[in-house]
């Protein structure tokens, strides 16, 4: 896939109040690296007191944080579902976030755009925010 810019996004104003508001989030492709990008991000969001819910195929537990292999697996409520994946992967994200029902946002990482699941997601009630950073986004409108 090229690269695309996001045809489909949330403005700064709803991403604040999607921060302020949705408090269990799933991380999809969190790492255990603390260098990996993922793994800042997933240590950022819990000490910033939100409950997060990583997906990794192989650690049983990540940050201290229990490890999940599917979105499906979590049996809390899911709130935001933040992708670390290539945009090819992004669609069957979006397919499982639908799936589950219970999904409020979908929201890429710096450099993850996929306009068609971004578009399939808020055809089917998902908020969506693609190509923006969920930690920075967090310290710059809530410090």
């Amino acid at each position: 896939m090229q690269c695309e810019l996001p045809s489909v996004n949330s403005n700064p104003e709803e991403i604040k109040k999607y921060l302020e508001t949705y408090k269990n989030i799933a991380i999809v492709g969190a790492s255990p690296n603390p260098i990996k990008d993922s793994n800042k991000v997933t240590k950022y969001m819990i000490e910033a007191g939100y409950n997060v819910f990583p997906i990794y195929p192989k650690e049983d537990e990540i940050l201290g944080q229990k490890v999940y292999r599917s979105l499906l697996d979590i049996e809390d409520k899911v709130d935001i579902v933040v992708v670390f994946r290539k945009p090819e992967a992004v669609m069957p994200v979006a397919e499982t976030c639908i799936k589950r029902g219970d999904v409020d946002v979908l929201w890429t990482q710096l450099q993850i755009v996929n306009n068609e699941a971004a578009k399939k997601a808020k055809e089917n009630g998902i908020k969506v925010v693609q190509n923006l950073c969920i930690k920075v986004e967090h310290h710059n409108l809530l410090g």
